[in-house]
């Protein structure tokens, strides 16, 4: 038997190959009367809800109509359908709802100006015309057909087609929907191929190995971090302390038999370990959704959804609410550099280069196997744009820490001759890039006033944290790897060669005021067979651990806000894994718990003293009194902000100097703040004690005055002068303001 000749439109509605399938499905009035057609694969019998009107199928097709009157049918209607495994479903005909996406939230996103794309874009519930379901809307200008697929309808992409929108955006609402199910979008390219991707927008997904997006559930989170969020807007973060713990979050605690703890629970843990620690902030390396647990989290593929791996998006807001609630600000890590190439991914995403390059020499990352954002698209920018204020807004997160900035600042970034493409002047220089940067830093700082965004770039470009409106990128920190690289190679040299490398130690102060700097011990230094903090310091075990206190005494007084990675703490041996959880049994040995008390002294000192932390950016905060010390290897200088001051002596030797000079800038008596020699510390008890250290009117190392004091072996202490006592006479005549305030409660946040 022949089947009917369709027609052409009717016909690619059967071959699921038509981008306005709501100019054939739905009901449309003609000749008089009103059509209603719906195509419902695995459909046996279908009719109408109002009125119980049957549709009748188009032979050889899934494919059902029915002709009436148009006073039968309402315009918003319901369908009614028995299947071919017996059951029954009824719900409204997402066809016959017009389109759900304004015209100025797509003319918004199309010129790349929608900063909160976020809520055009994705899946999320929706109701039209008294119908909740959920909407879908997905960015693919170039496929030929999209169309939502999940276990509500089999994965069958004939059954749920979108519309497209001039500008390449698709969109239907399915009513009835319930947010929880499990979608991806299955593409038909203009070549013919077919594939599933999920939701670049997605806001949930499956636990990994499985991928499918997931409609996720209105929040019924109530924040409670109001305060906290009004003190960020207005804090002054440059003269105040910065101190950040870095978390991996999978390997730093797990459960008992050895599984992934859940973000409430992490939460509980971490801030009361962040707290006695004294850290003012944690960095999360990267919980956006991620495939592949060995990448750490820095292969992206959710840019709007916290992994699953550690609970749903509610369980995360729980976490960034509680760490507020308890003075201690998150930052995350995020990647805008490139991303993997996982087929479900966004990747070829609608058959063509649409988030990346086309040309590899533009596109692709061959030492990471992963794909360069287009930077110069304008719906690209977009996502990353509105990624970044999604984490700040959305989740309350207090900044983010912007990966591998160097890798999308050069276009010869590791490659060579022949494998990269020039700009249009001629030169490496990305130009796309550069301004995405820009905006991004324009954009979340109007947006989202006081969060932080830091770059983690590596080479000497300029102005890297000076304002876009001089010419700089506009970010708030930039990680100081040369310093970290130099100290690091220095405290690696046997102490008596270290006299003929003392300028590894000075040169950071040649340019530590020509930006705003993080000084970073992160997981990049302590992976990939670099060893442990503790182990790339030489000597033996007493060494180790005294050459270890000592670089914390030097990193916490140097200029600069201050970032160590998980396990330094407490001097992890073991390199870091991220397959295992963090030795803390080694908590129990004094050479470890004389690290962990340092630490916290040192976190203390540093938030208590504010010539440490207030003029960390400018010249005025530091002073040399001698850096020219090298054959004892020794350095002294002095912090300070307000009047005050702090005098720091390191002697980066295991030699021992007794009745050692050093110059001061004032009278009076000193007194020893910290000494990481100390025997709290686990240290051999060399030092000056609770003695007094009376200044002379003796000149010294360009100082008017100066103190003899001992300085211990490979240890760093901090002086400062004891203020003169004021008489009680005095002090009762003093308006009350001069005396101490009482401690505010809760802490106040710190950016």
């Amino acid at each position: 038997m022949n089947q009917p000749k369709l027609s052409p439109e009717l016909q690619k509605i059967v071959n699921a190959r038509h981008n306005d399938p709501f100019a054939v499905l739905g009901r449309h009035p003609e000749r008089g009367g009103v059509w209603v057609r719906a195509m419902l694969p695995h459909a046996e019998e279908v009719s109408i809800a109002e009125g119980g009107h049957r549709l009748h199928r188009i032979e050889g097709t899934d494919l059902f109509e029915w002709h009436g009157k148009a006073e039968q049918v309402p315009e918003r209607y319901r369908l009614i359908w028995r299947d071919d495994q017996g059951r029954e479903h009824i719900a409204h005909d997402p066809y016959c709802y017009p389109p759900q996406l304004s015209d100025f939230d797509l003319h918004l996103f199309g010129e790349g100006k929608h900063w909160h794309a976020h809520r055009l874009l994705g899946a999320r519930v929706h109701q039209a015309d008294g119908a909740t379901g959920v909407l879908f809307s997905v960015w693919a200008p170039s496929a030929e057909r999209v169309s939502v697929v999940g276990d509500f309808n089999r994965w069958d992409g004939r059954a749920h087609p979108l519309r497209v929108h001039g500008n390449g955006v698709w969109e239907l609402f399915i009513p009835d929907l319930p947010h929880g199910v499990i979608y991806k979008y299955e593409i038909r390219a203009k070549n013919g191929d077919i594939f599933l991707k999920s939701d670049p927008y997605g806001r949930q997904f499956q636990l990994r190995p499985d991928n499918a997006s997931i409609v996720e559930a209105p929040s019924a989170f109530r924040w409670t971090d109001q305060t906290w969020l009004d003190t960020r807007a207005r804090f002054d973060w440059q003269h105040r302390p910065l101190s950040i713990y870095e978390v991996h979050l999978g390997s730093w605690q797990r459960g008992p038999e050895g599984e992934m703890l859940n973000y409430r629970e992490l939460a509980t843990l971490l801030v009361e370990h962040v707290q006695r620690l004294g850290f003012t902030h944690i960095e999360l390396m990267p919980i956006t959704e991620h495939p592949y647990d060995k990448s750490w989290g820095y292969q992206t593929t959710g840019y709007y959804a916290p992994t699953s791996r550690f609970g749903t998006p509610d369980d995360f807001r729980a976490f960034v609410d509680y760490c507020h609630r308890h003075g201690i600000g998150v930052i995350l890590d995020w990647v805008p550099a490139h991303f993997p190439k996982d087929a479900h991914g966004l990747a070829y995403f609608d058959g063509t280069a649409l988030y990346e390059h086309a040309d590899p020499r533009l596109g692709e990352h061959k030492d990471w196997s992963t794909l360069i954002f287009n930077f110069g698209r304008y719906e690209v920018k977009n996502f990353l744009i509105s990624s970044a204020l999604f984490w700040l807004e959305e989740y309350h997160v207090d900044g983010l820490r912007v990966d591998a900035v160097a890798s999308m600042l050069y276009l010869d970034y590791s490659r060579k001759e022949g494998e990269w493409i020039p700009n249009k002047y001629g030169g490496r220089e990305n130009l796309e890039a550069i301004d995405f940067m820009r905006e991004l830093n324009e954009v979340t700082h109007s947006q989202a006033p006081g969060t932080l965004i830091m770059a983690e770039e590596s080479t000497s470009w300029p102005q890297v944290t000076k304002p876009t409106y001089v010419g700089g990128l506009g970010f708030d920190l930039k990680w100081n790897m040369g310093w970290m690289n130099d100290t690091l190679r220095y405290m690696a040299k046997d102490p008596i060669h270290r006299q003929y490398h003392h300028g590894e130690l000075t040169f950071s102060l040649l340019y530590a005021f020509t930006e705003n700097f993080l000084l970073p011990f992160s997981h990049d230094e302590v992976a990939h067979g670099k060893q442990s903090l503790l182990y790339k310091m030489p000597g033996d075990e007493w060494q180790r651990f005294a050459n270890l206190r000592m670089l914390y005494v030097y990193m916490w007084t140097h200029p600069g806000k201050k970032l160590l990675f998980m396990g330094g703490e407490f001097g992890q041996g073991r390199e870091w894994d991220s397959t295992a959880v963090l030795d803390w049994y080694v908590r129990e040995f004094p050479f470890h718990q004389g690290i962990e008390r340092l630490l916290q002294d040192l976190n203390r000192l540093y938030r208590a003293e504010r010539a440490l932390y207030e003029l960390d950016f400018d010249w005025q905060g530091f002073e040399w009194i001698d850096c020219h010390d090298g054959q004892n290897s020794t350095l002294v200088y002095q912090r300070r902000a307000g009047g005050e001051s702090v005098v720091v002596a390191v002697n980066f030797t295991p030699v021992p100097r007794e009745d050692y000079r050093i110059g001061v800038p004032a009278l009076g008596t000193y007194r020893e703040l910290v000494n990481s020699d100390a025997l709290d510390y686990a240290g051999s008890g060399l030092g000056n004690g609770a003695r007094s250290l009376d200044a002379e009117e003796r000149a010294w190392m360009n100082q008017p005055y100066s103190v003899v004091i001992t300085l211990p072996p490979l240890a760093g202490i901090v002086l400062k002068l004891k203020p003169e006592p004021v008489p009680e006479s005095d002090l009762a005549d003093e308006p009350a303001s001069v005396l101490p305030a009482a401690p505010t409660t809760p802490a106040e946040p710190a950016a």
